[in-house]
């Protein structure tokens, strides 16, 4: 068997963040930017639902979703990527959200919610035929030799105001 370079392979992060950003929008979201970076930290995925009626403009009914995707195989050690989301990270995630809204003021009226989606990863096997999970997904993504399956996503999962003032 070949042992090929880390390059080789995909990147699984990125592979779930795909999974995501496709599941919000098929269910009405706006992705508005992917890995928005600062100095600070990164978010993932960053969304706009706008509740008002359609061909309103309304700020009052929309809605931003800072999305942290954690993405994992199976025997993760941190309960599929849940533990993952420390205080800490949490904090570098609320601040990133603050240079967000500085850099679009026009947003900054927006409701503004912390979410978080678990993807699990799977390695498929060329011979392996046959359905093997059992488990309901929210959506699911095949590619050669891997299958996603976005297993839970926590709207609010970490309670935060963002204080631009």
């Amino acid at each position: 068997m070949a042992n090929f370079p880390p390059s080789h392979y995909p990147d699984i992060g990125h592979l779930g963040e795909d999974l995501v950003a496709q599941w919000l929008q098929a269910t009405g979201w706006i992705i508005l930017h992917r890995r928005f970076s600062c100095r600070w930290g990164e978010i993932d995925i960053i969304a706009e639902y706008d509740r008002g009626a359609i061909g309103e403009l309304s700020t009052q009914h929309s809605m931003l979703a800072f999305v942290e995707v954690k993405t994992r195989s199976s025997g993760s050690w941190d309960a599929g990527g849940r533990s993952a989301i420390t205080p800490q990270k949490q904090a570098k995630i609320c601040r990133t959200a603050g240079i967000f809204l500085a850099q679009y003021p026009e947003k900054a009226d927006y409701s503004c919610r912390f979410d978080v989606a678990i993807v699990y990863c799977q390695r498929v096997l060329k011979n392996l035929t046959g359905v093997t999970a059992n488990q309901e997904a929210l959506a699911t993504s095949s590619l050669p030799g891997y299958k996603l399956k976005l297993q839970e996503y926590i709207p609010a999962a970490f309670d935060s105001s963002i204080d631009n003032g």
